[in-house]
């Protein structure tokens, strides 16, 4: 018996991965724009959020390019993990020493964690997606 494996990502996972990141940054910024702190504070876990997006997004294409065979220096996986790394250590010592109620804190956190993941998936089904032949969803719309 043979198995077949696809690269293209099911629609409903997909869908689901567009969910997850769009709810996580919505309530990451939702909770930002309620937040009863310094407009400086909420610019700070504002980049965070940014910052650790970009990382995560960066890392995940990187990784993907080197597993395919593409060139991919060390000194720039390198700055990925470690960009990765900062913003989450970032949102830890920003939400550990913040005077926020220790659920808002892991509310912050969670969501924050949800968003990473999430738009690794979602950069993972964009990349699928152009190898399959088929446009991104942003671009179908």
């Amino acid at each position: 018996m043979t198995l077949h494996t696809s690269s293209r990502p099911s629609p409903a996972f997909v869908g689901a991965s567009w969910t997850a990141m769009i709810v996580g940054i919505l309530a990451y910024l939702t909770g930002l724009w309620n937040a009863e702190m310094q407009l400086n504070e909420k610019g700070y876990y504002f980049t965070i959020l940014l910052y650790g997006c970009f990382a995560a997004v960066s890392l995940q294409k990187t990784l993907r390019d080197r597993a395919e065979g593409l060139p991919v220096t060390g000194l720039y996986v390198g700055l990925c993990w470690t960009s990765l790394i900062a913003s989450i250590c970032l949102l830890t010592i920003g939400l550990w020493n913040a005077s926020l109620m220790p659920s808002e804190k892991g509310f912050y956190a969670m969501s924050f964690v949800l968003t990473l993941f999430a738009i690794v998936a979602v950069q993972k089904n964009v990349r699928d997606l152009a190898a399959a032949g088929e446009p991104p969803v942003a671009q179908q719309a």
